[in-house]
């Protein structure tokens, strides 16, 4: 099973969530502190980081911005409250996804393995290194170049590219996205489809350009290219 790093300050709830998942087999490190946690992360080597977003000290924001300078490993924020405004800042720090708590353990261990799991065949059954214009995606070996130079993606941006990419020009909504990238249902969660679009379009567009790779096709969704 995965080691997992929690980040929560609230002992009951670091408590009750390391102890259930260490009863599923997880290994797990946990921390009270943004920065207790940072610490951790080099020495732990987490696959997965469970980080709450109000945090005493530098908060859940700022360590998720901090983790994401020098790892991809997949973040699932902790939130006390469903609140649009928190959880789209998390997201756009660059986490993966979220939990509003409190939530049973099985909650929580149905969206770690949604946000862990890894095709175990390409999208579109193809294995070959596809380009397009300037961009270079590996399907067999999941990674993305940019004009010759590897964009490291967290593990939702690149299933969402590599969704999109293998159907290009064809128009997927956001709640298909949802369920096929998340697993989710919820149709307010798309707000995670529109917080992942722009953090992959912040690392392989041209800053200077309309999107060229993931386009938004308005009243219906997103589609890739054409080029």
């Amino acid at each position: 099973m995965p080691r997992v790093l929690l980040i929560e300050d609230d002992p009951s709830v670091r408590e009750g969530v390391g102890l259930g998942l260490r009863r599923r087999g997880h290994e797990v490190s946990a921390a009270e502190t943004g920065e207790d946690g940072l610490a951790l992360l080099a020495s732990f080597r987490p696959e997965l980081v469970l980080l709450d977003l109000m945090l005493p000290g530098i908060n859940g924001v700022q360590v998720c911005r901090r983790i994401r300078d020098t790892s991809e490993v997949p973040i699932i924020m902790l939130t006390a409250r469903g609140d649009d405004f928190d959880v789209v800042v998390g997201l756009e720090a660059g986490a993966d996804d979220y939990i509003v708590k409190p939530a049973r353990t099985e909650v929580i261990e149905a969206r770690i393995k949604a946000v862990l799991r890894r095709l175990g065949d390409p999208v579109g059954g193809r294995h070959e290194i596809e380009f397009h214009a300037g961009l270079a995606i590996d399907r067999s070996g999941l990674t993305v170049a940019k004009n010759g130079e590897r964009v490291p993606l967290a593990p939702s941006e690149l299933k969402l590219l590599l969704h999109l990419s293998a159907s290009p020009e064809q128009v997927f909504s956001r709640q298909q996205l949802l369920e096929y990238v998340w697993e989710h249902s919820y149709h307010a969660d798309a707000r995670l489809v529109d917080a992942c679009v722009r953090r992959l379009r912040h690392k392989i567009e041209d800053p200077d350009a309309a999107p060229r790779y993931i386009q938004t096709v308005r009243g219906f969704g997103y589609r890739f290219g054409p080029l």
